[in-house]
């Protein structure tokens, strides 16, 4: 191919010449690798130089320190920042940013006061405030006692009147609400033994509430002995039910209360009295709330230990006991119980 070239372009030229010429002729200058020319490529080559020592010194490629600004230049800035006057910018904001800010957030603020005030609106709206609207799990109720001053522990010594006295004292506050007078002015005398039912009235009517009076609780009233039997070794306490709207203890029974030793020897405590008796009776339930049973007045048994033993620590329970309740509870021993510690020194 390349001798028909060589032909063509001088005729000159014989075959043997044309050999001739191609055996002597240099080899071409210019080979492509890639598109690129290698005699191009190794110019180039050619021109690059090591790295000089300037090069190498890393130190010039450090980023140099801010110089420290001075406090007048950091006022001048803080000026700037809250007032530029040359744009007219607030704290780096225009007027109109600011306007457009400000409305798009009390727009926001405006929708969510709304929608929490409609929820709440709704909520008010859909329960009521005397009763609840679901009471379809009613637990039985506890049993609170007084005096309750140093968690259910009472220890005394009945010569010594300082270590009764503020026993004393908290039963007397404990019973002021039960007063004859107040309960004679405030309450209807009761004479029934049922439930005082009285779902026949207005819903937001207020329900009547049976008197209990502070007399009936006898010796342990304070009447008769202002210091309820401490200053003679004889201590009182009171028991009550606790308040559960509604709800009606018993199914039809009264529940009555049983006081005993939890720990030790059943005789340490002695004779037990109760006073009016030992038992809750029916017709101070169902409770309305305190919304509708303004007067309400919860019913007490005062509990009288006439025989304990001195000097001896003594685990005392007293139980409720009727038809659903329950009493052995091994997570809430206030639930139906309650469980209190007695000392009583010389």
């Amino acid at each position: 191919m390349l001798f028909l070239f060589l032909k063509n372009m001088d005729p000159s030229i014989t075959e043997g010449g044309a050999e001739e010429k191609l055996i002597k002729s240099p080899p071409p200058k210019v080979i492509l690798k890639h598109g690129v020319e290698l005699e191009e490529e190794q110019e180039e080559l050619a021109e690059h130089r090591p790295l000089e020592q300037e090069d190498l010194n890393f130190e010039r490629w450090k980023r140099r320190p801010i110089p420290k600004r001075t406090l007048h230049q950091k006022i001048a800035d803080l000026k700037t920042y809250l007032w530029n006057a040359e744009t007219n910018e607030f704290m780096g904001r225009s007027g109109k940013s600011w306007s457009l800010i400000l409305l798009f957030y009390a727009a926001l603020y405006a929708f969510l006061a709304a929608m929490f005030g409609g929820c709440m609106f709704c909520l008010m709206w859909s329960i009521s405030p005397y009763h609840p609207t679901f009471n379809d799990r009613v637990m039985p109720p506890g049993l609170t006692m007084a005096p309750h001053l140093e968690g259910h522990d009472i220890a005394f010594n009945a010569s010594d009147r300082k270590s009764w006295k503020k026993y004393a004292r908290s039963i007397d506050e404990y019973l002021r609400p039960y007063n004859d007078a107040a309960q004679d002015r405030k309450n209807i005398r009761c004479t029934h033994n049922s439930y005082f039912m009285q779902d026949d009235l207005e819903e937001s009517a207020e329900r009547k509430a049976c008197q209990f009076k502070r007399s009936w609780l006898g010796e342990c009233s304070g009447m008769q002995d202002p210091h309820y039997g401490y200053s003679q070794g004889r201590p009182c306490i009171l028991l009550r039910m606790n308040r559960i709207l509604g709800y009606l203890p018993g199914q039809g029974k009264p529940i009555d209360i049983t006081c005993g030793v939890k720990k030790g020897p059943q005789d340490a405590i002695g004779d037990i009295q109760f006073f009016p008796k030992n038992l809750f009776d029916l017709k101070y339930y169902p409770y309305y709330g305190k919304l509708r049973h303004v007067n309400y007045s919860s019913p007490v048994v005062a509990v009288r230990f006439t025989g304990v033993q001195q000097d001896a620590h003594i685990h005392v329970q007293c139980k409720l006991n009727g038809k659903g309740i329950i009493n052995d509870s091994p997570t809430d021993r206030y639930l139906g119980s309650v469980t209190f510690t007695l000392e009583v020194g010389a």
